[in-house]
């Protein structure tokens, strides 16, 4: 238990600072286990406490919990395109890692605005900040996260983990002529969230993105390079605003336009393709439970 508390205290020692005063060589005291296990309520000691808990600092381990996170550990899903086409929900933040390594740097992440939130309670007011945070590759896929936490820090680490887990496909194309790579989306398009309603329209090449500066942000990441935008509602709220502008790009899928009549062909869901890969981790997990 020593050598993981050993292991944990270099990220956490600027955080339980001003709770506890360590020695100059990090040694930690025995009964340091027992002051964060009484002060659960505090970030660091939830964070290290997990640690003991999973026995380690997995941070670098990803044992999935859902079907899909299996599959996709295991290569039986090769790209997110599979999973956007079947449509199915994407539960752990590290599928989207596995298909975008951070190393590699392809998938881009800006936090776009942060504003603290109060609430009355009987001890006065309780203030916490709220997050947003978008991710894009700039070659179309887009996605928003928000996160409310007490700290800054921890509500951009959950709003960065939201939006992984909200990336959608954006369809782009042509205005005009069909020449060329698509440069701008392919019909007009709305969202609304709040008061805030937004509408896309596509734009000439070479025009640029005609938008407000944090819109244009969400249309750059999204791979757009022409675009037209009108906005209307009460857009200096920043986080409504951009959520309807996400709302509306993400929507570039739902119209089903005469290039897309073309006959269907259907194949096995990845669930149903992989059954008994599926079925023998099940029992493999049961097995391991009751042992």
């Amino acid at each position: 238990a020593e050598r993981l508390i050993e292991q944990a205290i270099p990220p956490l020692r600027r955080k339980v600072s001003k709770w506890l005063r360590f020695p100059r060589n990090g040694r930690v005291f025995p009964d340091t286990v027992a002051f964060f296990r009484r002060h659960r309520h505090n970030g660091a000691a939830n964070s290290l406490v997990d640690i003991l808990r999973r026995g380690g600092d997995d941070k670098d381990e990803w044992i999935p919990v859902t079907k899909l996170g299996r599959l996709v550990k295991e290569g039986r899903i090769r790209s997110l395109e599979e999973i956007f086409l079947h449509s199915m929900p994407i539960k752990e933040h590290q599928i989207v890692d596995h298909f975008f390594p951070p190393t590699a740097g392809k998938l881009k992440d800006e936090v776009m605005t942060i504003k603290p939130v109060q609430k009355q309670s009987s001890a006065g007011q309780r203030t916490r900040f709220k997050a947003y945070v978008a991710v894009g590759d700039f070659d179309g896929h887009i996605g928003l996260g928000k996160k409310c936490s007490s700290e800054v820090a921890t509500a951009i680490r959950g709003a960065l983990i939201m939006a992984k887990m909200h990336l959608v496909p954006i369809r782009r194309g042509y205005w005009g002529k069909n020449s060329g790579l698509p440069h701008t989306i392919p019909m007009k398009l709305s969202g609304t969230c709040g008061s805030v309603s937004v509408r896309l329209i596509p734009a000439p090449r070479g025009t640029g993105l005609v938008a407000a500066p944090a819109s244009k942000k969400i249309l750059a990441m999204a791979g757009l390079e022409d675009c037209y935008s009108t906005t209307r509602g009460h857009s200096r709220t920043t986080g409504n605003f951009i959520t309807a502008v996400f709302n509306a790009v993400s929507a570039s899928y739902g119209y089903l336009s005469p290039e897309l009549w073309k006959p269907t062909v259907f194949s096995k869901a990845p669930f149903q393709e992989h059954t008994d890969f599926l079925a023998k981790e099940a029992e493999s997990a049961k097995a391991d439970a009751a042992y």
